[in-house]
C-alpha cells in the first residue's frame, strides 16, 4: 500500500488514479489536490489499522436510513462550507452565532467572499449553495 509521504509528492493525475485505485470510482470533479491528499490519506490510514470502529457502519447507515431525522435544506450549526479560492482552500463552519472563518465569526458569507475575493459576490453562491440564474 501507498504511503502517506508518498500520497504528499504525487501531482493530481497520480492522486486521481490513485483514488480510483482506492474508491474504485473518479474523484467528484473540481476537487483540490490538498483535499484530494488529505482524503487519500486518511482512507489509507483508515485501512492500515483495520477500518472504521466495529458496529460504525450500522450506525451510519440507520442515521440515513428512511427513519433518519428530515432536516430542512437550509444551513445548520455544525455545517461546513469547503471553498478553494487561488489555490487555497477556505474552510468556513456554520455557528449559531453566524460563520466562523480564519478564527473570526460573521454574520454574512457574502462579506466573507468579499474578503477572499477582493470583489463583490453574493455569499450562497460563492460557496456553491445557490443556483445559477436560469437553472
Amino acid at each position: 500500500m501507498i504511503s502517506v509521504a508518498e500520497i504528499e509528492v504525487m501531482d493530481r493525475p497520480q492522486l486521481v488514479a490513485f483514488w480510483r485505485d482506492v474508491f474504485d470510482a473518479s474523484p467528484p470533479k473540481n476537487l483540490s489536490r490538498p483535499f484530494l491528499r488529505r482524503t487519500l490519506a486518511f482512507e489509507v490510514q483508515a485501512r492500515a489499522i483495520g477500518g472504521l470502529p466495529k458496529g460504525f457502519m450500522s450506525k451510519l447507515n440507520r442515521a440515513a436510513g428512511e427513519d433518519a431525522p428530515k432536516r430542512s435544506p437550509g444551513l445548520q450549526p455544525g455545517g461546513r462550507l469547503l471553498r478553494e479560492w487561488n489555490g487555497v482552500t477556505h474552510v468556513v463552519d456554520v455557528t449559531e452565532q453566524g460563520f466562523r472563518w480564519r478564527d473570526q465569526t460573521w454574520r454574512s458569507l457574502s462579506v466573507i467572499a468579499r474578503e477572499i475575493t477582493g470583489a463583490h459576490w453574493s455569499g450562497p453562491r460563492f460557496f456553491g449553495l445557490a443556483g445559477r440564474a436560469g437553472r
